[in-house]
């Protein structure tokens, strides 16, 4: 009498259901822009390919702040000297 079990067939993989919260990569070309910060916070919408969609609003929130904080910095940047003044009236 032969003692061997039986091996189970290998059970089939079941492919997972489909998930639309799952991460996906959303492949939205990012074109360098040459402003460190900006190119910074453009990069990191990239972190959102890696997230479910519930993560994808704190990425997003915090590129709004880089790039909020970037056009403020452009505000206090001195700018150009401004035309000279013209002389005033002589007593």
């Amino acid at each position: 009498m032969d003692d061997a079990v039986p091996e189970a067939p290998p059970a089939a993989e079941e492919e997972p259901a489909y998930d639309p919260a799952a991460p996906a990569p959303l492949n939205v070309p990012r074109t360098p822009t040459g402003d460190a910060d900006v190119d910074a916070a453009l990069g990191r919408l990239g972190d959102a390919d890696h997230l479910a969609t519930d993560g994808h609003v704190a990425v997003y929130e915090d590129v709004h702040r880089g790039l909020r904080d970037a056009l403020t910095a452009l505000d206090a940047r001195p700018g150009p000297p401004g035309p000279p003044t013209p002389p005033g009236p002589r007593s």
